[in-house]
């Protein structure tokens, strides 16, 4: 008995080696197909990055040439390797942050360098023994002075590689110029080749599947401002109607996108400073005002931040009192839908880079409707028979919802702001004309008549001072209508009957 059991503790821990060791296969196949599993999904959730990574390859190719190809390599030797370390290190995912890189290194090599050619002349004019001390002193100076500087806010954001390469660059060309006599051919094949490496960046990064960081912040703006819109467009049925448990939990996942809203400045920020740096493209031109987005961001942020606190009365399950629930309820729904529908508006008005329509101003006076009686219940002695601590959630997450309306203006007035400076082309909103502006009446010249037989339906697509023609739909319900043309505008007037109607034809002409 003690040998089987001496027996089994020994076989215990090679019996369990032996059994880590024959799976150790299957292990390996799974992390293989999880690792493939999560690279397609990567490249799925953004295609362009397998088409940065190509880029990429495909700059270090056309460099590596330098080295390969003979007459290349007896032009530039061994300093052709900087083209290839300039690519590594100047290639970045959107042509803002190519050029970015590749600007900054190339001035601050090119002044580093011409620096560097200075300094080490004139410290080889005050003789063999001083030379050393000279070109350790303007090492000293240069870099003390370079480094303080990238403590500025503004230059540390835009020039702060820049400034790390003049330093890097200045003091090896100016120490290594010591022992080398050839110090302006060294500085100038060094100077090429990272031009060369530099020029392929910003050629593949713009020609192309080029990545604009302008576009991509752009969009960031629009979606977080109808993250919003989503959420406060929600919280009157979750929080005020009260769904069944189920329903409830699916609304409350559907409405945290705004939690992304609250930690989006730094990404704000870095495209910002990339988008500078770009070209005009497409309908972002030259100078495009990218610094009104930081401000509508910065605006996005306050809404997120008064959300996150009507978020936190929906996430306590607080319950409005019973004797206020229905004089309550109806106004706050109002309020916080009108918001949502304004910023969802807003939203969309920068995704198509139009001026504001009369629609978001009128959610928007909604709201101030909303508002004000909101305002005039939290006043009356509506609340005189109740308790303080019934009372107080209620009456913040009302309060609150009366803040969202002064940021969502601002927020209005902010995107109209970059309207202006952007120049947002106006919506074309479909209007009915002048003469269809009453119900049941048709406009003759300064006269009025009653409209009691006919039916006419008239739409105007186009803006009052456009000048391009006119689409009218005109809907024929079997009989022949009488058509005029006024100003442009075909009116259609068909007779009404109280005998079930023929079959309509829909026509669809030119004015």
């Amino acid at each position: 008995m003690e040998m089987d059991a001496a027996s089994h503790v020994k076989s215990g821990p090679l019996s369990l080696g032996l059994m880590r060791v024959k799976a150790l296969p299957e292990k390996m196949a799974t992390s293989i197909v999880d690792a493939a599993k999560n690279a397609r999904k990567l490249g799925q959730d953004d295609p362009r990055r397998v088409y940065h990574s190509l880029k990429v390859g495909l700059a270090l190719t056309a460099v590596s040439l330098f080295y390969y190809y003979q007459p290349l390599y007896d032009n530039f030797g061994v300093s052709a390797m900087w083209a290839v370390m300039t690519v590594v290190v100047v290639f970045e995912f959107s042509v803002g942050a190519t050029l970015s890189k590749g600007l900054n290194r190339g001035l601050a090599t090119l002044l580093a360098g011409a620096l560097g050619v200075g300094a080490h002349h004139l410290a080889s004019l005050s003789g063999h023994v001083a030379e050393p001390i000279l070109l350790g002193f303007f090492v000293f100076v240069l870099a003390a002075v370079s480094t303080f500087l990238r403590f500025f806010p503004k230059v540390k954001a835009r020039y702060d590689y820049g400034m790390l390469i003049f330093i890097l660059t200045f003091a090896l060309v100016s120490v290594s110029g010591f022992r080398d006599d050839e110090i302006l051919e060294l500085a100038h094949k060094r100077l090429t080749t990272i031009l060369i490496g530099g020029a392929a960046c910003v050629f593949i990064a713009i020609c192309v599947c080029p990545v604009w960081a302008g576009e991509d912040l752009h969009k960031l703006i629009a979606l977080n401002m109808e993250k919003l819109g989503s959420f406060l467009q929600g919280f009157g049925d979750a929080h005020l109607n009260r769904p069944s448990v189920e329903e409830m939990t699916d609304e409350k996942a559907s409405m945290k996108g705004y939690t992304s809203v609250l930690t989006s400045k730094n990404t704000e920020d870095v495209l910002a400073n990339f988008a500078k740096w770009e070209p005009g493209h497409g309908k972002f031109l030259f100078r495009h005002p990218w610094a009104q987005y930081l401000k509508i961001g910065t605006l996005n942020r306050q809404c997120g931040y008064r959300i996150e606190a009507l978020s936190s009365y929906l996430d306590s399950n607080f319950l409005a009192p019973e004797e206020i629930k229905g004089e309550i309820e109806t106004v706050c729904d109002t309020l916080s839908l009108e918001c949502g529908k304004a910023l969802k508006e807003l939203s969309k008005c920068i995704k198509k880079m139009t001026k504001p329509s009369s629609v978001v101003a009128r959610h928007i006076s909604n709201a101030k409707a909303a508002a004000k009686t909101l305002k005039s219940l939290l006043k009356s002695d509506l609340w005189a028979d109740m308790e303080l601590l019934d009372i107080i959630p209620t009456a913040t997450a009302a309060s609150l919802l009366i803040d969202m309306l002064a940021c969502t203006e601002q927020i209005y007035e902010a995107v109209q702001e970059l309207a202006s400076k952007a120049n947002f082309k106006a919506e074309v909103e479909p209007t009915v004309s002048p003469e269809m502006r009453k119900q049941g009446q048709i406009m003759e010249g300064d006269k009025e008549r009653p409209n009691k037989n006919k039916s006419s339906k008239v739409v105007d697509c186009c803006a009052d001072n456009d000048d391009r023609h006119h689409v009218v739909i005109n809907v024929v319900d079997g009989s022949e209508p009488d058509v005029e043309k006024k100003c442009g505008i075909i009116v259609g007037e068909v007779a009404a009957s109280s005998s079930p109607p023929p079959p309509c034809n829909v026509n669809i002409q030119l004015a």
